[in-house]
């Protein structure tokens, strides 16, 4: 499959997820994996879920801008960046986003994420 078909597929499914059931995420993460959440680092599969989860806001929708990709390294691993808004319940302006994944293969020829970089961009 292309770099691009797998990225968009996964982009959809992520925020698809994070919107509407943010606990069903744990699957695409594993006890390696990392997060990066506006500069506090997560290490592991149920701490990622637990953070995502704690966040200060139950209900948002996400807008995706753009999507980038590149293949990443010998293992067939992806680069995604993403651009796009995240709109809150109760606010009248959406928050700009950048998040960066680093997916790598798994045995069972999916995906999981090793890396996960996230941002809010002010001003």
């Amino acid at each position: 499959m292309e770099a691009e078909t797998v990225s968009k597929a996964f982009v959809d499914h992520y925020y698809s997820t994070f919107d509407t059931n943010r606990a069903g995420l744990g699957n695409l993460y594993q006890e390696n994996s990392m997060l990066t959440f506006e500069g506090i680092k997560t290490q592991g599969s149920q701490n990622i879920v637990a953070k995502l989860t704690s966040l200060p806001f139950q209900l948002c929708q996400h807008t995706i801008t753009t999507i980038d990709c590149q293949p990443s390294g010998p293992a067939s691993g992806m680069l995604v960046l993403v651009s796009g808004n995240l709109q809150l319940a109760g606010e009248q302006h959406a928050l700009k986003l950048l998040e960066m994944f680093h997916l790598m293969p798994t045995p069972q020829g999916s995906f999981y994420v090793f890396n996960d970089i996230f941002r809010l961009n002010y001003g």
